[in-house]
């Protein structure tokens, strides 16, 4: 079954953040560290995956994309703190 994730990235801990969805989170992200993505996360070097979520629809990951991009800044600090606390890039934990 195809999974969907909606996930975070960062230029550094408490840096720029930026929130996507993804139905192939290892390639997205490799795209995202090698300059692969035009846009905003090659112009402000934001490749750090620092949080993510497994949903089983991608009408559910799209949605829940537009929430978290509706957050105050605060909050999205607040889900990233939580589930990752040191602001570890997951990206080699998701490739294993």
């Amino acid at each position: 079954m195809k999974k969907f994730y909606v996930y975070i990235l960062c230029s550094k801990r408490n840096g720029t953040l930026y929130t996507g969805v993804t139905s192939d989170i290892v390639k997205r992200v490799y795209e995202h560290k090698h300059g692969l993505v035009e846009g905003f996360t090659k112009k402000y070097n934001v490749h750090h995956l620092v949080w993510y979520e497994i949903h089983e629809s991608a009408e559910s990951a799209i949605e829940r994309e537009k929430q978290i991009k509706k957050w105050e800044r605060v909050w999205k600090l607040k889900i990233i703190e939580k589930e990752n606390p040191q602001w570890i890039d997951l990206y080699k934990s998701i490739c294993e």
